[in-house]
């Protein structure tokens, strides 16, 4: 590809939003009067083709809106962006079949019609070519496990069938692009893990590009190679997962199995989280204590039966870029 799957450079969106005074009622006769909200502000990043990418940030952070600028269904206030060589707001049709589009709470199926009807009617909307089509979902099919469940009405399947069913439908006209919206949203533990390895595959099998925003932490992990994560419309970290957790993972936690009874243990940068008969659980502050240091001291001081160590929950390091972007922009 001769150039990014997708790119935008100075991304805005401002929106006018209805001005209302602190505890001042509004009368039906007054002039409505505005303000101007910015959801987006001056966001610039590029993704290669075949890339996985995490698109992370709480809520109002402007993902969404990101996401429907990408797509042509908002046109930005400012600043330039491509997704497969269009320009999305200028090129809608043209770019509609080269993207796909999931969102969790919303299904490309017509609720009534068996599965496979549905794929039907999708192929002509996209006027697909038969022959094209019929190879595209045979290997979607196979990809998703879908036999059993073309035949079924699409209000019969169950969430995590039905989500299955909707990747299937915004991969049929081979998009080269898949926008994901939080798509294991109510899914149980199962139906998300299936889901998660059916996108990986999906990766493998169409070398497609994907752009995922999700609440959930094991999504990215699970999924993504690399995270954009971003608050008040502005980009505030873009790197890949691995050198996410070697820069902002400091906590190690180290579990000891212990054949005798266990001990304290005291150090600058260790902290004992649980302690039983012989168990000891320590979180490590490795840019105070160094992980191999800590690990060297329990094994001369203990007898230990087993041990294991364990990254700081990517929820919990998330949560720490926030806690420090805030307070370097409070001067803290």
């Amino acid at each position: 590809m001769s150039f990014p799957a997708l790119s935008i450079e100075n991304l805005s969106r401002t929106f006018a939003v209805p001005t209302r005074a602190e505890g001042v009622k509004k009368r039906w006769f007054q002039k409505r009067t505005y303000e101007s909200f910015t959801a987006v502000r001056d966001l610039s990043f590029a993704i290669q083709g075949g890339e996985k990418v995490a698109f992370i940030g709480p809520n109002g952070a402007g993902k969404s809106t990101t996401l429907k600028m990408l797509c042509g269904l908002l046109r930005p206030s400012a600043g330039t962006a491509q997704v497969c060589g269009f320009v999305p707001w200028e090129e809608t049709r043209k770019l509609a079949q080269h993207i796909g589009l999931v969102f969790g709470q919303r299904s490309h199926l017509w609720p009534t019609l068996p599965v496979q009807d549905s794929f039907d009617l999708l192929a002509k909307i996209y006027d697909v070519e038969a022959s094209a089509y019929r190879v595209q979902l045979g290997k979607l099919t196979d990809v998703f496990g879908l036999g059993p469940l073309l035949t079924q009405p699409a209000r019969t399947l169950s969430l995590g069938q039905r989500m299955r069913c909707d990747l299937a439908a915004a991969l049929l006209h081979q998009p080269t692009v898949l926008f994901l919206d939080e798509p294991t949203i109510g899914l149980d533990i199962t139906a998300k893990s299936l889901l998660r390895d059916h996108l990986n595959a999906l990766a493998r099998e169409f070398e497609t590009t994907i752009l995922l925003t999700s609440h959930d932490t094991d999504d990215i992990e699970r999924v993504c190679e690399r995270v954009i994560l971003i608050d008040h419309g502005t980009k505030v970290l873009d790197t890949s997962l691995g050198d996410l957790r070697r820069d902002y993972a400091r906590i190690k936690t180290v579990t000891l199995a212990l054949e005798e009874e266990a001990a304290g243990y005291t150090r600058a940068g260790v902290s004992i989280v649980a302690q039983t008969a012989h168990r000891l659980v320590l979180n490590v502050d490795v840019a105070v204590a160094p992980l191999e240091e800590v690990v060297s001291a329990c094994l001369s001081r203990f007898k230990i039966q087993d041990i294991a160590i364990e990254n700081m929950p990517l929820e919990e390091v998330i949560r720490a870029i926030y806690a420090r972007t805030a307070s370097q922009e409070a001067g803290v």
